[in-house]
């Protein structure tokens, strides 16, 4: 058994919380034309590279993440925002098998038009930058050339990331501080998940 397949194993193992629900998602996923492969600490399903869609299990809730859910037609509202900065990625929550099984018509079909809008190469429409820089941030730029350098090199996503952690907090010099400590991942291409 390869390391990845390891770890996909472990993640869906039995006695995990969520486990008969975990497992029912990924027969779901494998009956389908995705493939199965680990990133970010979870089973991740592509389709020829494209990470599409993630399943996970929080404290309350189980469910499905779709990268790019806001692309697919929803007329019943089962997709949410997994969060309140969320620009693409839906979810879809569950507490039970029944639940997931009452719904599996819906989920192959969110599957399969996820693999249809790959092939069609239909991408989310997201502004580069719709955000404003703190001006702890503008300053530190200003006078780092590498810095500069790096930040702009950075993905859209991985700098909008970066903005939401320099500007949650209130006071100046933690915001100073987090730019400060993020400075060598941000040299490196990182973003704020990223290791």
């Amino acid at each position: 058994m390869s390391d990845t397949q390891a770890r996909i194993e472990a993640f869906y193992a039995a006695g995990r919380r969520w486990a008969p629900e975990l497992a029912l998602l990924r027969e779901i996923l494998n009956a389908s034309p995705l493939e199965e492969t680990f990133k970010w600490r979870s089973p991740c399903y592509t389709f020829e590279g494209a990470n599409l869609a993630m399943p996970f299990g929080l404290k309350d809730n189980c469910g499905l993440s779709f990268f790019r859910g806001v692309l697919l037609d929803d007329p019943r509202g089962l997709l949410e925002p997994p969060g309140d900065n969320s620009r693409s990625a839906r979810v879809m929550r569950f507490t039970s098998v029944e639940g997931i099984a009452a719904h599996r018509g819906d989920l192959d079909a969110f599957l399969r038009r996820t693999v249809e809008l790959e092939q069609a190469g239909v991408r989310v429409d997201l502004p580069p930058d719709d955000f404003d820089l703190p001006d702890e941030l503008t300053e530190a730029l200003a006078g780092d050339d590498e810095l500069r350098t790096a930040w702009e090199a950075l993905t859209p996503g991985r700098r909008r990331g970066w903005v939401l952690q320099f500007t949650q907090p209130k006071q100046s010099a933690t915001k100073v501080a987090r730019i400060e400590r993020a400075r060598d991942k941000i040299l490196d291409g990182k973003g704020i998940h990223d290791r």
